[in-house]
């Protein structure tokens, strides 16, 4: 290994230098009194649990992104959280278990084994709010409405929602009665949303099922889209009308409070679905190809410690917000403060530093580079004044 390899990172991982770094921490600490704003209480879970609590509920996706190591004190294996949301479902099921509707925001990072998508970092810090005990579409427009102003708070304008519901796509499975093999094959063409890869896993079925089916891709756009979803799925799978019923309500509910909002509907999308079990929906801005901020319900998730609860919630990455800003100069300089303990000055400095300013000692010749003005004794009195260019 050369000098030079020493000093590289993983691929997909990256550090946050300090003018970035003033971004993430002014979103983190803006975001989560936001969150307390609206009722949701902050939880800091471990960065590391056993793996059987850690893994459970959300499916494989999340497996795979898993790192895994043994402890080396129980012998057991641990693994570092790719997701804070089984965590914060732990905490609501077991460690408080309180009765009735139970609001948790968090903010932390997490490690993915592989990227998410080309443009995505391994080293997410992650930031969200869960909603449990309530199984209601109320639940769901709340959640929905504190994503939407999570990204109005962090500046950002002309925001897309983006709205789904897995009910339609386990009506259309329903069915069509497809096997295992079958309905895996579907399934992936459907995610990548590849007409011929569809066609191909179609292949030798049932010109009504492949047309079910295949009449997902379609199923994407404004408001329209549920009209035809309705005259489209009425007869060869009804069960899916009551999703349908639900993404008219949701949107009509989020439209009412956010009239600028531009909603799109796509009812082949199938983020998450192992393990949401109502609406998902999604936060574009223009010019950022992935999604900002996603969610959904996923009702249960707690069953697996002992208590099965409904929940709805939504997560975004810092990382990717801060991406959107420009690296950030501190808004004003410091000062100076010359060495010693000079008569007052210690006192003077403490002063300065409980009202705001930033003061750093001169250990040098010279001062910071960051400081515009200094600490000058005159007469008995430690004065700020300009540093002298």
């Amino acid at each position: 290994m050369t000098t030079v390899d020493r000093w590289q990172l993983p691929d997909g991982v990256e550090e946050v230098l300090p003018e970035q770094a003033l971004v993430v921490e002014r979103l983190r600490r803006e975001l989560l009194d936001l969150y307390q704003s609206w009722g949701y209480q902050l939880v800091i879970p471990p960065l590391m649990e056993f793996t059987e609590s850690l893994l459970i509920g959300l499916g494989e996706d999340l497996d795979l992104l898993t790192f895994k190591m043994t402890d080396q004190i129980s012998g057991r294996t641990l693994g570092i959280r790719a997701d804070i949301t089984p965590q914060v479902a732990r905490i609501d099921a077991h460690s408080l278990a309180e009765p009735g509707i139970t609001r948790l925001c968090y903010a932390g990072s997490t490690l993915h084994t592989r990227p998410q998508s080309l443009l995505a970092s391994r080293s997410p810090i992650q930031l969200g709010a869960e909603l449990y005990g309530d199984d209601s579409l109320a639940a769901d427009v709340e959640v929905i409405g504190l994503m939407l102003a999570t990204l109005e708070r962090a500046g950002l304008a002309r925001i897309t929602l983006d709205l789904g519901h897995v009910g339609v796509y386990e009506a259309v499975l329903d069915a069509a009665e497809l096997t295992a093999e079958q309905e895996a094959e579907v399934f992936d063409a459907l995610q990548r949303k590849s007409r011929p890869d569809l066609a191909q896993a179609l292949a030798g079925l049932a010109e009504p099922v492949v047309a079910l089916i295949t009449g997902l891709l379609d199923l994407h756009g404004d408001a329209s889209v549920l009209a035809r979803a309705r005259d489209q799925l009425a007869g060869s799978a009804p069960e899916a009308l009551a999703a349908v019923a639900a993404l008219e309500a949701v949107a009509a509910a989020v439209e009412q409070r956010h009239p600028e909002l531009a909603i799109y509907f796509d009812l082949a999308e199938l983020r998450g679905y192992h393990y949401h079990t109502g609406l998902v929906f999604a936060a574009y801005v223009p010019g950022h190809g992935q999604a900002l901020a996603n969610g959904g319900r996923y009702n249960d998730v707690g069953k697996v410690f002992g208590r099965a609860r409904p929940a709805t919630g939504f997560a975004s990455d810092l990382k990717a917000l801060m991406s959107l800003f420009p690296a950030q100069a501190p808004e004003r300089g410091a000062i100076s403060a010359p060495p010693g303990d000079a008569p007052g000055l210690l006192a003077r400095v403490a002063a300065l530093r409980a009202g705001g300013e930033i003061v750093i000692n001169c250990l040098g010749a010279d001062p910071d580079p960051r400081c515009d003005r200094q600490l000058v004794e005159v007469a008995g009195e430690w004065l700020v004044q300009p540093l002298a260019s």
